[in-house]
């Protein structure tokens, strides 16, 4: 601005010469300014000091905190301009902080958040700084190496929220409903001695007979019951929502699940598949299984070919034993992609508990709420309220043979199997 004024004093000079001298005086007292600045700016050998604090792990999916610690070593107020060079994956070359008037002598800390959407390994570049003073007419430019490179896991973030509203007692605010037992699930525990208010049902004759006194079978409710993530990797999962695929969103929800399976004391496991088995976790109890889970989906990409179900039972019939539940994350959007996976699915369902986990198209669902404005748009929405019903009738179908389902909106999906998970639980399935 002052600049401006100078230079529209000299032109004003042109007509009105008078202006000349005031126009004059002016850019001496401009000139001697910017060289106290520069002389401010550039008599300390390193004015600044900077660096980026950011975790060695980044939970996909969600925001992640990302913090810049700046110190002023200049004997004068300073204004910054800070540009942080991002990872590549995120496609933002005019990402700037800025923070006016850092004290001498003074530290602070910027911070922000970064959204991944995709798994795998991110490279931050430099870290740089643009100071000025005073009336910031010029500046100083600080690169710092700051060559951080961190991993993109799945989301470790959604499984530390769900334990704590698990440990609070607070998982209804996250839409997990709290469910009544129904019947019971118990397994043989002890034979102990009666006691007022003991179930007189669960006296044991023999042992009362032998002891000469009442005594009772105890029960607890069944544990370490195996609870498999069967992950289709098919071409069906890369449909985006969001800016992450169907794939990321039930890499997430498996996680989570997996983790509440193991504070349900069950045992769960993990195999993905495509045209073929890729990865097998068998199913085990204890907390190392989550690292093993997390290590294991954090590699996992989609395939172009269609996935191979009948392939997917030879394997579960020969990794699985026992009766287990199955909780399948896959995606039918037709009932003719349904009908070639259905033999293969039914078979699964006579010897274990299915659950098949399919996504709502959400781009169809806001396509159809919105009014028509031409007669193409009302044909087209027609069209799509046919792929909607039809999506209806694919639940209907796996329903119809014992297979339990669970469609969701891909934000949902979490809450929507942690639910039916404890559901099947409470009637006793698993």
């Amino acid at each position: 601005m002052v600049l401006l004024f100078s230079a529209f004093l000299f032109v004003l000079a042109f007509f009105w010469p008078l202006l000349l001298l005031p126009a004059n005086i002016l850019m001496l007292f401009l000139s001697i300014y910017l060289l106290i600045e520069a002389l401010l700016l550039w008599q300390t050998k390193q004015g600044v000091q900077a660096s980026r604090t950011v975790a060695r792990r980044l939970s996909n999916g969600d925001d992640n905190p990302v913090g810049l610690e700046i110190a002023n070593q200049y004997p004068v107020h300073i204004s910054l301009k800070v540009i942080d060079e991002l990872p590549i994956q995120f496609q933002r070359r005019d990402f700037a902080l800025y923070h006016h008037q850092l004290a001498s002598q003074q530290s602070t800390t910027l911070s922000y958040t970064l959204r991944p959407t995709e798994r795998g390994l991110y490279q931050f570049g430099n870290l740089h700084l643009n100071v000025s003073i005073g009336l910031g007419l010029i500046s100083r430019h600080y690169c710092f190496v700051q060559p951080d490179e961190v991993a993109v896991y799945p989301s470790f973030a959604q499984v530390h929220k769900y334990e704590l509203l698990a440990i609070s007692n607070k998982l209804s605010e996250a839409g997990i409903k709290k469910i009544r037992r129904i019947g019971q699930n118990r397994e043989f525990e002890q034979i102990k001695d009666y006691v007022q208010g003991d179930d007189i049902r669960s006296i044991n004759w023999k042992a009362t007979a032998r002891r000469n006194q009442l005594m009772v079978n105890h029960y607890q409710d069944e544990k370490s019951q195996q609870i498999y993530c069967l992950i289709d990797k098919g071409r069906n999962m890369r449909q985006p929502f969001n800016g992450m695929t169907l794939l990321d969103y039930a890499i997430n929800s498996a996680l989570v699940l997996a983790n509440i399976a193991v504070m349900q004391y069950d045992q769960p496991g993990l195999l993905t598949f495509r045209h073929q088995i890729d990865e097998i976790v068998p199913a085990t109890r204890g907390r190392r299984q989550m690292q093993k889970f997390l290590e294991t989906l954090y590699k996992q990409e989609t395939g172009f070919e269609e996935s191979d179900y009948q392939r997917l039972f030879i394997q579960v019939r020969q990794l699985i034993k026992q009766r287990s539940l199955l909780v399948l994350f896959t995606n039918f959007e037709s009932l003719h992609t349904l009908q070639r996976a259905l033999p293969a699915l039914r078979q699964l369902a006579k010897t274990q508990v299915l659950l098949v986990v399919m996504f709502e198209n959400t781009a169809i669902n806001s396509y159809i709420t919105r009014r028509p404005r031409s007669l193409e748009e009302l044909y087209n929405q027609t069209v799509a309220e046919q792929f909607v019903y039809e999506k209806r009738l694919i639940v209907r179908e796996l329903n119809k043979y014992g297979i339990y389902t669970v469609l969701s909106h891909p934000n949902q999906l979490t809450a929507a199997v942690i639910n039916e998970y404890l559901a099947l639980k409470a009637k006793g399935v698993v």
